[in-house]
């Protein structure tokens, strides 16, 4: 490891001797005597870090693409926002959850704006949903019975919240996000009214987006980055500002991201939404039709109608299928098409009125287009003519209708080229093995410059990897409790302080449910309490074990011994069953390639990588990591994972993790002979 940091060091003089005045700067306020080591007491110096800023600082400074990926450690953060704020460029900085655009806000930028003395102007823009409309708030409060129950109990809260708010941004409020009363209270571009609002002057979107018009670094994050892509590409004018460089972090996020923001889905909730906008909006400006509350109750029945037909013929579980299966349920087609017919039963009811209120005519636009998507959504092109793929989801009480198309890469590649600005991509988990080239291909840029460096953890000596054995194949009906056996022998081990990570929810609950009565540590499991009040729960207990699924195996930070052990169920391979993937599996093949290797295998690796990134995120930190899935070691494609994650000793034995965490922080656990590297 010395070693290794001495060689990135020498390259990164190297680097400095050559280097443009913005490089130099870089790597200048990076040093162990730069302006961050001198202003920030808890700075530690990476040459890592150094070296990942001068490259991003090149790229910024020529308008270049760059790939990176940085290990766990490297600091990465920092190595980006440094180059940004010392560019004096207009830089837009793209994160993959609200959670990291808030800690960039408020922590981070704040931080080495002040340590580097750099007067740089920065601002926050998130999506539309998450700013009070006080618009909808006022014709929420006017007729609040008509609000579903759940929607009405914290709309007094908003409403007092709303008359003191500067900035409109929900998270002010410590009201979860997914709360009901949200979508009520903020606006969608469907149903905004632009200029004609009552309240558009004192916008608090509008606001927001002037705000970041005039910063020099504006923060946002990947939905507002693809749907301002999606946006401009429909005419409708871009919601970002120009800006002259683009770095996107957690970038193995976008792809997904994007395909979603240029596809096209229909959910219960909108297509209810738009029935009580229209009457809300009817009642305060057109109370003399009763034809048109009729209209909206028609749709209202038609989509309960369609989400009853939806359950008796596809089951009552929550799952995502492909269409095919609504194609073969009569009674679903039957009832799409009553919900078709009853939205054509809206639109001619409102079409006579809509003339008397911005808000009416606005209706008969929403009808118009939720009519035109389920029109496609419903039409018997096939899905490879239209290189796209129509499946639904089931949750709960609600349903929603999608196509997707099966890659982005050729319209991300033309967005981006649009932009002529510079672009860098960056993440934890971008390649496998060495190579970029996966991700390159989904986000249209292969060829572009790439780099990588490795974490600065000394992963020999802080972590071991357990594959257990003996088990049998994931396939096996009694895989699971053999998961279940090795994680209770671990757990003990390890005095709990564990991460239980599933590829399903199933696996979870079965788990959970034979852990339960023989665990004597505190357990948490996914879907009993929020995520973030679990995560807040597994700190402060320091002795528990948390069971989470799809949403814990990444963005999750627990430093220290509180997780001291990560247990994996399975290789993270997508279900091959999910409607998306089966999808593009045919057009891999259809195109003559190899559907695992090129698609299944690096998506599960990149996976893979992010679980296994929970368990050392500090210099002290020490950890086992357990991957109970045999594949790993018996099968050939295993040493493809195996060569992804960072270097650390792997044992196959019980007495090798006693011996880990029996000795000293500082000492060398590694030491028997059936631990190899």
């Amino acid at each position: 490891m010395a070693a290794e940091a001495e060689a990135e060091a020498g390259a990164e003089a190297r680097i400095g001797a050559a280097a443009s005045p913005a490089q130099q700067a870089a790597v200048d306020a990076l040093a162990p005597d730069g302006a961050l080591a001198q202003g920030l007491p808890h700075f530690h110096y990476r040459p890592q870090q150094q070296a990942m800023a001068a490259r991003i600082a090149a790229a910024l400074e020529s308008g270049a693409t760059l790939i990176c990926e940085a290990g766990t450690g490297t600091g990465k953060t920092f190595a980006y926002l440094v180059p940004a704020l010392l560019s004096r460029r207009k830089v837009v900085i793209s994160t993959g959850t609200r959670n990291l655009q808030d800690q960039l806000f408020q922590r981070d930028i704040p931080l080495i704006r002040e340590a580097m003395g750099a007067p740089i102007q920065i601002a926050l823009l998130k999506g539309r949903a998450n700013y009070l409309c006080r618009y909808r708030l006022d014709l929420a409060l006017a007729e609040p019975d008509r609000q579903r129950p759940e929607a009405r109990r914290h709309l007094q809260t908003v409403r007092d919240w709303g008359h003191s708010t500067r900035l409109g941004d929900i998270a002010e409020l410590a009201i979860p996000e997914q709360d009901p009363v949200w979508p009520v209270v903020t606006s969608t571009a469907d149903n905004c009214l632009g200029q004609n609002c009552p309240d558009f002057s004192g916008c608090h979107l509008l606001e927001a987006r002037r705000r970041a018009q005039a910063a020099e670094v504006v923060v946002v994050n990947h939905h507002l980055l693809c749907a301002d892509l999606a946006l401009r590409d429909e005419g409708f004018g871009e919601v970002l500002p120009g800006a002259d460089a683009f770095i996107v972090d957690e970038a193995h996020q976008l792809p997904e991201i994007a395909a979603s923001f240029f596809g096209s889905s229909i959910s219960a909730r909108q297509l209810v939404e738009i029935a009580r906008d229209i009457e809300v909006q009817y009642r305060r400006d057109a109370d003399d039709l009763p034809a048109l509350p009729h209209a909206c109750d028609a749709v209202r029945l038609a989509v309960a109608e369609l989400r009853l037909r939806l359950r008796e013929s596809l089951g009552s579980d929550d799952r995502r299928g492909a269409w095919q299966e609504i194609e073969q349920a009569t009674a679903v087609q039957a009832a799409i098409v009553d919900v078709s017919e009853a939205l054509a039963g809206l639109e001619r009811a409102l079409e006579p009125i809509a003339e008397r209120s911005r808000g009416l005519e606005q209706g008969v636009a929403r009808v118009k287009s939720i009519q035109a998507r389920l029109d496609s959504l419903i039409a018997t092109a096939p899905d490879a003519e239209t290189e796209s793929v129509r499946w639904f989801d089931l949750q709960g009480r609600g349903f929603r209708f999608h196509q997707t198309p099966l890659e982005v890469s050729e319209v991300f590649c033309t967005r981006r080229e649009q932009h002529q600005a510079a672009w860098v991509f960056t993440s934890a988990t971008l390649a496998v093995g060495d190579s970029f080239d996966h991700f390159a291909l989904r986000i249209g840029c292969e060829g572009v410059a790439t780099a990588h460096w490795n974490s600065p953890f000394d992963y020999q000596r802080q972590a071991l990897l357990y594959c257990p054995t003996p088990m049998p194949e994931p396939s096996q009906p009694g895989y699971t409790r053999r998961v279940a056996e090795v994680a209770l022998a671990a757990l003990e081990i390890s005095r709990g302080r564990a991460f239980l990570l599933f590829t399903s929810h199933r696996a979870l609950r079965a788990v959970a449910a034979w852990l339960e009565p023989r665990i004597g540590y505190p357990l948490l499991v996914q879907g009993s309490a929020p995520r973030a009040e679990l995560i807040a729960r597994f700190r402060a207990l320091g002795n528990a074990v948390l069971l989470g699924t799809a949403s814990f195996w990444e963005g999750v930070d627990v430093r220290g011994e509180a997780l001291s052990c990560v247990i994996i169920d399975k290789l993270p391979f997508s279900s091959p069953a999910d409607p998306v993937l089966q999808a593009r599996v045919e057009a891999l093949r259809r195109q003559g390639g190899n559907p695992f290797r090129d698609l299944q295998l690096p998506q599960a690796v990149i996976a893979l990588k992010q679980g296994a990134g929970r368990l050392i995120r500090d210099p002290d930190d020490r950890g086992v990591l357990v991957v109970c899935d045999p594949r790993l070691t018996r099968r050939g494609y295993g040493r493809v994972f195996l060569d992804s994650l960072p270097p650390m000793a792997r044992t196959d034995t019980l007495d090798d993790l006693r011996a880990f965490f029996a000795a000293q922080p500082a000492g060398d656990a590694c030491t028997n002979a059936s631990i190899s590297s």
